[in-house]
């Protein structure tokens, strides 16, 4: 994995796009090296890009020289508040998706969700520690919806949606 600097790091999946998916370019902004280390894995094993920050200042500076898909998001960092990043996902126009991972109280990322939607952005929300089935979904359904396909949820390889179709015939 190329080191991009002390703090910031990507690794590249071998191939972006497969017929049915398109591995998303993901920035994981975590001071926990063990949330960012689960994070991240769980985001390359599913074949997207990965680039990993430790503060809001990296974060902030990812965000104004590259373009991501997606951006997971803790709200406590050493340097700031992570809605200090979120200000600047609103300042350049962001349009991808963003996924608070926080250790705060459900009203805190309540109030985190409310603060980003005044800014204009919608964003989900997952407690620590993160649940690694509840994120592969998150980026699973984001994959999907960044080719316009519709959202699939899985769960043990059986399609939600094609068990529902069987269903209702």
């Amino acid at each position: 994995m190329p080191v991009m600097s002390s703090e910031s790091t990507v690794s590249r999946p071998e191939a972006t796009w497969d017929g049915e998916r398109r591995a998303l370019q993901l920035l994981v902004v975590d001071d926990d090296a063990a949330q960012r280390t689960l994070i991240s894995l769980a985001a390359k094993q599913a074949g997207h890009a990965v680039t990993v920050v430790s503060s809001c200042a990296d974060a902030i500076r990812e965000l104004r020289t590259r373009r991501f898909d997606c951006v997971t998001l803790d709200l406590m960092l050493d340097d700031g508040d992570g809605t200090e990043v979120l200000k600047a996902i609103a300042d350049g126009r962001f349009a991808g998706s963003v996924i608070v991972i926080s250790g705060m109280d459900a009203a805190r990322r309540t109030g985190a969700r409310l603060y980003a939607r005044s800014l204009g952005i919608d964003l989900q929300s997952l407690p620590k520690p993160v649940d690694l089935a509840a994120l592969r979904i998150c980026l699973a359904n984001l994959g999907k919806t960044a080719l316009g396909l519709p959202v699939v949820h899985t769960w043990g390889g059986v399609a939600a949606d094609s068990v529902a179709a069987k269903h209702r015939s």
